[in-house]
């Protein structure tokens, strides 16, 4: 890759996909829930100690996986951030349900905890908190709120592979959770995804909820002489080309953390200067979380600051991008779903962020050039 041009994301290889994909072609099952699909299963039951996990297509299908398992009713509520990708909101929108958004904090970007026991209705049936760049939301609060309403906890846990909160996988927190495995994401495979089982009454649903509400996989394990048509589902199993490039990720994940970690720390020492001359605002880790580098943003003095900075970058190779437009602000937002509050925070930041090019193959030199220019632009608007 030239250092003439340093793209937002470039995916990284750990050598063993074609191998795994190779084999998979030999075994002779290229659908779904082959060899490499149930290794994956497997891999992830043992790394963040679930019940269950069951691969996807996408983290998309994930959620509607979630939003099906969570038997919402149409005008039923579920409470998340603004502050997030449109397929968290439209998962629930699907079963009928409304999303209530509340504002985020301004240091995590998570949703703010201390906001949520008044977005609570007599409607309300979950929370959806959002582990925004891979750190954790405040779960032991979240959850004991939930516990108290009686209401499920379903992570959107799309950037939070490999990231833990005290202690404690992301994704493994809640009842029910949902990872990506997109080409943005640590650990890929193009297009992919999980649904994280954390509460034994969701398992064997799950299973037929994603066999098109069927209970093939019964059938398949000998449980039951045929399979047939038992509830509600979908087509949510990935091919088994996606899972055998996948496993060669995830048995790679730690060194993939580690390299992501460490670019994210040359930036986060680098760039500390610029925070102390209150020219930007870096992330904040808060205690009791460690996070797997999935992205590093800077929030910058204001729109205007922003578009120049990317713009500026751009100019000299390289591609630095902002990131969601709040939900709430969008045409479907607005006819969906509601705020349970001004998102005074969530406004804000959408204007200011800004992330920078991360991912494991960025050379030491790419990093320091992205450096280099950063304080340049501030320099030269000084």
């Amino acid at each position: 890759m030239s250092n003439a041009h340093i793209p937002f994301n470039f995916p990284h290889l750990t050598g063993g996909e074609i191998i795994n994909i190779e084999k998979a072609h030999q075994l002779g099952r290229l659908a779904g829930d082959g060899f490499f699909t149930k290794e994956c299963h497997q891999w992830m039951k043992r790394q963040f100690d679930l019940p269950g996990a069951l691969l996807t297509h996408s983290c998309t299908a994930a959620l509607e996986m979630m939003a099906i398992l969570a038997d919402l009713e149409p005008g039923d509520e579920v409470i998340m951030p603004s502050y997030t990708f449109v397929s968290t909101a439209n998962a629930f929108v699907l079963r009928g349900a409304i999303p209530v958004f509340v504002d985020v904090r301004p240091d995590t970007l998570n949703i703010d905890e201390t906001l949520i026991q008044k977005a609570i209705s007599s409607k309300t049936k979950a929370i959806v908190p959002v582990h925004y760049a891979g750190i954790a939301c405040e779960m032991d609060v979240i959850n004991q709120i939930a516990k108290d309403h009686h209401l499920l906890v379903l992570e959107d846990a799309a950037q939070g592979v490999m990231s833990t909160y005290k202690g404690r996988s992301l994704g493994a927190l809640g009842h029910l959770g949902a990872y990506s495995f997109h080409e943005t994401k640590n650990i890929i495979c193009g297009e992919g995804g999980a649904l994280t089982i954390n509460d034994d009454r969701f398992l064997e649903r799950a299973e037929i909820i994603r066999e098109k509400g069927t209970n093939r996989s019964k059938f398949f394990r000998g449980d039951v002489d045929k399979y047939s048509w038992v509830d509600v589902g979908s087509s949510y199993l990935p091919g088994e080309i996606s899972a055998a490039f996948l496993l060669a990720q995830l048995d790679q994940a730690e060194q993939i953390t580690d390299k992501r970690l460490m670019i994210w720390g040359h930036y986060h020492e680098a760039l500390q200067e610029l925070e102390e001359s209150h020219h930007i605002i870096r992330p904040t880790v808060p205690e009791g979380c460690e996070h797997n580098a999935h992205m590093y943003y800077l929030l910058v003095k204001d729109l205007g600051v922003r578009t120049a900075l990317i713009e500026y970058l751009r100019e000299r190779g390289i591609m630095a991008v902002f990131h969601y437009v709040p939900l709430h602000t969008s045409e479907a937002g607005k006819r969906f779903s509601k705020a349970s509050e001004k998102l005074s925070v969530t406004e804000n930041i959408a204007d200011r962020l800004i992330r920078l090019p991360l991912y494991c193959d960025l050379s030491q030199e790419q990093i320091q050039k992205i450096i280099t220019s950063i304080k340049q632009f501030f320099v030269k608007k000084a």
